[in-house]
């Protein structure tokens, strides 16, 4: 009978408590507070001793306290003089200065892949710190860790491999990739990037040493979006190269045979799929660069099931848009004013596509989303590749290129003919915008910039985003000294703006995919959306082109400067789970559920809060040991 009385107590204390909480208008107007599940809470490690010191995950270096040294039997393994992490990062750049030059392998080896290697082997014994500086320094170390240096260290990855990071499945794995999956000692991954290396950026078929694109990519999606980095992980599927001089090199990490191709090159990657959603139910899985035979097929394989994106296609199309809205807005017109744009692409690969099927979609939604609209939207765009201009007579035209093939009487009445040049092309449309995707260095020739001087834009634009740097098709200095100083340029590598004279300058905008695929990764990750739909990345494009003020883009600036990027990518991330929400595609995150997350973005503060508790900060941890 006490106990009854006890638990009736209890029961009647605890409707008085809530009743006293739904009634107080001062507890009402608070604002809703979100744990983070990144935050500064202790990390249990189950490793002591010189296993801490090797483990770069926990590793702290100098920076351990006198009590962790104790608790996790440290002392005497360091110097005795413990140095904050502001310190620590203070040492560091005043070696790496000291260092850049001695690291070089030679007077062959540029100095970008120095930087790399003396980066690499921080990020081997201590990821904080490693991150620490790379957010610090996002605008100078980013070019070191992605594009256009990780070109260089694809290229050279057999000889610069000093021990694993990352996953190889590959073609002999066939049947074993379910239980081989759970070979990865983390129990919760939320990123992956996976690619087959048969066309890294635009140096072509690099086979398993591709896995260096995979890898920077996610360091950048730790530093822009703060995805926790032990919640990542770096794939290649590596089922053979068609480079016939990484067949026959010795050295060569990967396997030696021709490529898979037809059903059993999908069977490969179907079983990937299924192996790890199974293990990882809520992950989300990139591709990147994937030849273009199979990154639209795989796209659409794929899209309407997991949780997936392909950021050559979409995120470089979401950029592009970005940048082509931005350009409008340059002009000074409004961005409704898109679908007015006549817009010659160079370039019909998987990016080249993907941008012009996201700018299409694009102008139908601004013309009223319909039928009409889309068909309507596809006359403002000539496609020009490797044989000329794209039309109806072409023999053998791609399925994905075909809807922009230009009808033979249309082209005739612009004085154009299948197969015309891309200077024809410039000549006789008289675009807006010169948009390359094309992956050939220098296409934008003197001749093709000299026609674009006839373009009926008061401001003409200059799209040259094929990466690495030297597959631009065009340079900046190039641009602004043969079509003029109120041109708007913009790059896929990242060039240095240019001096008019004067006192002008001619900005030079990095159209880096950065902008955008760690905000819809994170977006995705803190919606718990089962896809990643159009509407989505239409959103995260949508922010992107908004995010920069009107006097910026009158004065040529159209994409924000890369030092902003954490901030780029809450407010791209933010936008994304809007979208999701009211497209009903979310399932929650964690302790925040569905229901809940709807309530959140009622409010775009409380919403852009939920993303900025969210993001996993470069901190040391506190830790404490415990036994398995």
């Amino acid at each position: 009978m006490s106990n009854f009385r006890n638990q009736t107590r209890a029961a009647a204390s605890l409707i008085r408590c809530l009743k006293r909480s739904l009634i107080d208008p001062a507890r009402m107007a608070r604002p809703r507070c979100f744990t983070t599940a990144e935050g500064h809470r202790p990390t249990l490690v189950h490793k002591r001793s010189l296993d801490i010191l090797h483990d770069p995950w926990f590793n702290k270096g100098t920076a351990f306290s006198m009590t962790e040294r104790d608790r996790l039997d440290l002392r005497g393994l360091l110097p005795p003089n413990i140095m904050s992490s502001e310190q620590q990062i203070e040492r560091f750049m005043v070696d790496l200065k000291r260092l850049e030059v001695q690291a070089r392998d030679g007077p062959s080896d540029p100095n970008a892949l120095a930087k790399w290697r003396i980066l690499n082997r921080l990020h081997d014994r201590n990821e904080t710190m490693y991150y620490k500086i790379l957010i610090a320094n996002i605008e100078e170390y980013a070019p070191i860790v992605y594009t256009p240096t990780v070109g260089l260290v694809c290229q050279n990855y057999s000889g610069l491999f000093r021990r694993p990071r990352g996953m190889y499945f590959s073609a002999e794995d066939r049947g074993e990739m379910m239980s081989l999956v759970y070979n990865w000692p983390a129990d919760q991954v939320d990123m992956i990037v996976v690619t087959d290396g048969s066309r890294i950026l635009g140096l072509g078929d690099l086979g398993v040493q591709g896995i260096g694109i995979a890898i920077g990519k996610l360091d950048l999606y730790v530093a822009a979006a703060g995805i926790n980095p032990q919640r990542v992980l770096p794939v290649m599927i590596d089922v053979g190269t068609n480079n016939e001089k990484l067949l026959k090199d010795p050295l060569y990490l990967g396997l030696q045979q021709h490529r898979l191709d037809g059903d059993e090159y999908i069977a490969v990657i179907d079983e990937f799929m299924e192996a790890v959603f199974t293990r990882w139910p809520h992950v989300i899985v990139q591709f990147e660069d994937f030849q273009s035979k199979w990154a639209f097929k795989l796209l659409q394989r794929y899209r309407n099931t997991y949780r997936m994106f392909n950021d050559d296609v979409q995120g470089t199309a979401g950029v592009a848009i970005a940048g082509l809205l931005g350009a409008v807005r340059a002009q000074g017109r409004p961005m409704i004013d898109f679908p007015k744009q006549k817009i010659v692409v160079a370039g019909a690969g998987s990016a080249g596509m993907g941008v012009l099927n996201a700018a299409r979609k694009t102008m139908a939604r601004m013309l009223g989303n319909n039928k009409t609209a889309f068909d309507s939207a596809k006359s403002q765009f000539w496609v020009v590749d490797a044989n000329g201009l794209i039309t109806e007579e072409r023999e053998n035209i791609d399925p994905e290129a075909l809807p922009f093939a230009r009808k033979i009487k249309e082209a005739g009445r612009q004085g154009l003919r299948e197969g015309a040049s891309l200077v024809e092309v410039v000549q006789q449309v008289k675009p807006d915008v010169l948009l390359g995707l094309s992956a050939v260095g220098g296409l934008f020739s003197k001749e093709v910039l000299e026609a674009l001087k006839g373009s009926t834009s008061t401001r003409p634009a200059i799209f040259a985003m094929s990466n690495p740097t030297k597959n631009a098709e065009c340079t900046p200095e190039e641009a602004f000294l043969i079509v003029g100083d109120n041109i708007i340029f913009a790059s896929g590598s990242p060039f240095r703006d240019v001096d008019l004279g004067n006192g002008h300058v001619g900005h030079c905008n990095q159209g880096n995919n950065m902008y955008l695929f760690p905000g819809i990764g994170l977006g995705t990750l803190l919606s718990g959306s089962r896809i990643i739909s159009d509407g989505m990345l239409q959103a995260a494009a949508e922010r992107l082109a908004a995010y920069m003020t009107e006097e910026e883009v009158l004065n040529g600036i159209i994409y924000p400067p890369i030092s902003k990027i954490r901030d780029i990518t809450k407010e791209v991330a933010a936008a994304v789970v809007k979208e999701a929400v009211e497209e009903d595609l979310v399932e929650g995150y964690r302790e925040i559920d569905a229901r809940e997350l709807k309530k959140i973005c009622q409010s775009q503060e409380e919403l852009v809060e939920y993303v900025q508790n969210n993001m996993w900060s470069p901190e040391y941890p506190t830790l404490v040991y415990k036994k398995d």
